[in-house]
């Protein structure tokens, strides 16, 4: 191989492992730890209950797995579920649940979106951002019209943390 065949097969060879298809190392994401996923369902279900609802709230990290799921004292048998699917919602489109309610609504090439099995288009689901970054979401269930004051309740209550 000639010494110009050589230098233009290392330069590709370096091309190559500094472009992004060929690059290695760790992603590091944002996520929810534990502890504000409780503060936050926590500070939701005191929302809730200062109205005088009995909900339940789950928070989902951001790959919309739950981190924690509180069933408030008296909740009703499918609220858990209800505020499950709506954290669910609210992370896998990054927007309010009840904006994905009006997207389906207003959109007819969006409505075969409803046949995912942890999707429910009803209000009471709100994503947790970090800027634009969507790092999780709260759901509550069981407040009548009153779910998403509850959930941003909850998200307020670390609007400090989420910087």
């Amino acid at each position: 191989m000639s010494p110009i065949s050589k230098g233009l097969a290392s330069f590709a060879v370096a091309a190559m492992l500094s472009s992004p298809a060929g690059a290695q190392g760790l992603v590091t994401q944002k996520n929810i730890p534990l502890a504000m996923a409780q503060t936050i369902a926590n500070a939701a279900l005191a929302q809730c209950y200062s109205m005088g609802f009995k909900v339940s709230v789950t928070v989902v990290d951001r790959d919309g797995l739950p981190i924690v799921m509180l069933r408030g004292d008296g909740a009703g048998l499918h609220t858990p579920e209800g505020s499950d699917r709506k954290a669910y919602t609210a992370r896998t489109f990054s927007q309010p649940s009840a904006d994905f309610l009006k997207r389906v609504h207003d959109d007819p090439n969006s409505v075969g979106s409803l046949q995912y099995a942890r999707v429910l288009a009803l209000a009471g689901g709100l994503p947790i951002k970090v800027g634009n970054d969507v790092v999780g979401a709260v759901g509550v269930s069981g407040s009548p019209g009153k779910d998403d004051v509850c959930s941003q309740a909850g998200i307020d209550k670390v609007a400090d943390q989420l910087k």
